[in-house]
């Protein structure tokens, strides 16, 4: 605590007063003006009662504080005096008309916890522990006023504590590097909404962020790689910006952000990947990989071959020294060394690894990776600290303390609670920062996916599938920012922020007491703190939703108080374009775009929107086959008019995973139809492959169907449009099958494993 305390006063003027000053700009802002219910905090706390009055803070208020450090007041202390331009006097007996803060290990509280009481005469604040002590004065600084020179407090009881004990955020340094000012920064904001641990990538194929004197090496040659990929990865072929690039952190930069971490009540875990995601490591010392080399650090993003080899004894001893040096660094009682996306690849040609199998009679190459972890957490646990996994380390059998991380979805998660392993719920599908929030082809570059702010603060972390015992082991719930596309600060802020802000009410606050139209009023007044950050109003885009394509396409926007203006004549919209009021009726091909206008001026971004008008539009549509995981979506979503885009999580694709497709849409009449067409996606780094074969048939009576068309060749990456050209012929149904590559061949990503078969947008003319 004296190495905190002194970074803290070293660091005062330099590292607090950004926050300082925004605190003073923002909470002294008048709030009572937006439409929300109660105190206005996030996250939302348990209980909040408006009490009658309000206390005045003056040049005379007296601060009384019992039983915590004068670095968990600091903060408060700091922020009132920038605020005011005076210090609260100090009190050595509680004040009937001060401020008391009061740490007592006697109450009935839970960690964490704190209750906050704001009247006419007085403000207490009462936790069992210094976290809770801080995270009642981030509720109190929330609801401060400045209204001139008077400074108050609207009165208030206040009973809150959290939800769950891990409310986490983690960031990719390996990608992309962060400053240690940067991170700092970060944290303020992650600790001012109670986010109390920061899961800190560290280490990945493109590039080793610790320094480890042990093994200069890493700093020399894994620390940077030669070049960096321009664009995105589903681009074909990959460009390149010919500069190097890279950094690390020094041991005494760890320490620094370590403890500016804690001086904030946020604990920070470390991770260091194995057996996987190791070409870094691998470019520096070749003799750790499993065919001696060459290698280099990477330069593009996705899943290597070449890992770790896990029948060499020299890896285990390389990564127990760099271990050695890790653990004095992060005071955390954990360590996360990863265990995600290894290929096996390697390993099965490996005479080493082949040679561990046999004399550990392990099953396979899954079974070699649970024994690597199993390995790595003994060393780990002989040294007093436990770890976290990615979900990947389920397979083959769990190591036996192991925590994990589930990101995959929920069933690693469920599977590992189910065991009775403790969990952390970070599913890609509604946490994962990196992707897309808004559907606006403006957006910058981001991973892939579609995951709006309301999708973040929906998520429900607790799996219902989990009876009452096994949910204890959900011990939290966490938002990942990888950074393969944030190449600076300032896009990586776009991306994190509101959505973690989202996820920060989501793991504090009741269930019960979620509400999005609330929490979006709640953000709105904190909207001038956010503004420097460069932070994303994504959420108020507006959103396209075809009801039926026969009856119309509505249109939405979370931003209060606007209108939409809209145009179908390919012109941007003005002030005296349409006003949408009701579904829009669309009968040809076209391009719908929108506006938000408020006050009579322009507001956000322009929307676009491609609608296809075709004799299937709002037909019936009858599947074989459901879709399934995030792709199972409602049949008629194959005939709404909206195409779907390279966004492959946004709703509009059908996915199936190993399995072939057949629908069959129903024109209701005989029509002469002359053209048939579907979309497809081809993104193999996503495990997506078009089909093999797709065959057109056609029918009068449902019964008997004739083929009029077949197609075995599909190159495009990306999206592969395919409009088959028909001699005209009589149908009333129209029937597409499609067939899966089944496995994917060796040489893709992700082989040995399902293909994913996506398809939207069935077009008949």
């Amino acid at each position: 605590m004296k190495y905190l305390l002194n970074q803290f006063l070293v660091n005062k003027v330099k590292c607090m007063a950004w926050l300082l000053v925004l605190w003073v700009q923002v909470f002294t802002a008048r709030v009572s003006a937006q439409v929300f219910s109660g105190s206005g905090i996030i996250p939302k706390p348990v209980v909040e009662l408006r009490q009658s009055g309000s206390f005045l803070i003056q040049k005379t208020t007296r601060l009384y504080v019992a039983g915590a450090t004068k670095l968990s007041t600091s903060f408060f202390d700091q922020y009132l005096e920038d605020l005011s331009g005076f210090s609260l006097l100090r009190s050595n007996k509680a004040e009937p008309k001060g401020i008391n803060l009061i740490v007592d290990a006697g109450l009935k509280l839970k960690s964490e916890a704190y209750l906050l009481d704001v009247s006419s005469q007085n403000i207490t604040i009462k936790a069992i522990d210094e976290r809770g002590l801080f995270y009642g004065l981030q509720s109190l600084v929330q609801l401060i006023r400045n209204e001139g020179k008077v400074i108050t407090v609207p009165g208030y009881h206040i009973e809150d504590a959290p939800r769950f004990a891990y409310r986490g955020m983690h960031l990719d340094v390996a990608r992309h590097f962060f400053s240690v000012e940067v991170i700092k920064k970060w944290l303020d904001v992650l600790a001012f909404y109670k986010i109390n641990t920061f899961h800190w990538h560290l280490t990945d194929d493109q590039g080793w962020r610790i320094e480890i004197k042990k093994y200069p090496l890493l700093q020399s040659r894994s620390a940077y790689r030669n070049e960096t990929l321009i664009g995105h990865k589903r681009a074909n072929p990959h460009r390149f910006d010919g500069k190097r690039y890279g950094g690390y952190y020094t041991q005494e930069e760890i320490k620094d952000i370590v403890g500016y971490a804690a001086a904030r009540q946020i604990t920070t875990i470390p991770e260091i990947e194995m057996p996987g995601h190791a070409q870094a490591v691998l470019a520096a010392y070749p003799n750790l990989g499993c065919t001696g080399g060459p290698y280099q650090t990477a330069t593009y993003w996705g899943v290597f071959d070449d890992v770790f080899c896990a029948g060499n004894e020299e890896t285990f001893h390389f990564l127990e020294g760099v271990l050695d040096e890790v653990i004095p660094l992060f005071p955390s009682a954990y360590i996360h060394i990863g265990g995600d996306e290894c290929p096996k690849t390697r390993w099965h040609g490996c005479p080493k690894c082949q040679k561990r199998i046999k004399e550990e009679k392990l099953k396979d190459e899954h079974g070699l990776q649970s024994y690597f972890i199993a390995r790595m957490e003994r060393y780990l646990n002989a040294k007093g600290k436990k770890i976290i996994g990615w979900d990947e380390i389920l397979e083959g059998g769990l190591a036996p303390d192991a925590t994990v991380m589930s990101w995959r979805g929920l069933e690693g998660g469920i599977a590992a609670a189910k065991l009775k392993h403790d969990v952390i719920m970070t599913p890609e599908k509604f946490l994962y920062l990196d992707y897309y929030q808004s559907l606006n082809k403006s957006e910058q570059i981001a991973a892939g996916g579609y995951l709006p702010l309301r999708k973040v603060y929906d998520y429900e972390p607790m799996p219902a599938e989990l009876n009452a015992e096994e949910q204890q082991y959900i011990k939290g719930v966490q938002a990942n920012v990888w950074s393969e596309y944030l190449s600076d600060a300032s896009k990586a802020e776009y991306m994190i922020f509101p959505r973690v802000i989202a996820l920060a009410e989501t793991a504090w606050s009741a269930k019960a007491q979620k509400d999005y139209p609330d929490f979006l009023a709640r953000l709105l007044a904190n909207g001038r703190f956010l503004k420097k950050l460069n932070y994303s109003t994504a959420y108020y885009d507006i959103a396209c939703e075809s009801v039926d394509a026969a009856k119309g396409f509505k249109l939405s926007t979370d931003l209060p108080n606007a209108e939409i203006r809209y145009t179908l004549n390919g012109k941007n919209p003005g002030t005296t374009s349409q006003i949408y009021r009701s579904l829009i009726v669309i009968d040809k091909t076209g391009t719908l775009k929108a506006q938000l206008f408020k006050a009579g001026k322009p507001n956000g971004k322009l929307f676009e929107q491609a609608i296809v008008k075709s004799m299937a539009s709002g037909k019936k549509v009858i599947l074989n086959t459901a879709g399934q995981g995030n792709y199972n979506i409602d049949p008629q979503r194959l005939t709404n008019g909206i195409q779907g885009s390279y966004l492959y999580n946004s709703g509009e694709w059908l996915g199936l995973s190993g399995g072939d497709f057949e629908a069959i849409v129903d024109l209701g009449e005989e029509k002469t139809v002359r053209e048939v067409g579907i979309n497809t996606l081809n993104y193999q780094w996503q495990k997506m492959h078009p089909p093999k074969l797709l065959v057109v048939e056609v029918s009068t009576n449902e019964q008997s169907f004739k083929e009029v068309s077949r197609q075995t060749v599909f190159s495009q990456e990306g999206i592969n449009s395919i409009l088959h050209q028909l001699h005209p012929v009589q149908a009333r149904y129209v029937r597409i099958k499609a067939s899966n590559v089944g496995v994917i061949p060796d040489g893709f990503y992700g082989a040995g494993t399902k293909a994913w078969l996506m398809l939207d947008e069935i077009i008949v003319n």
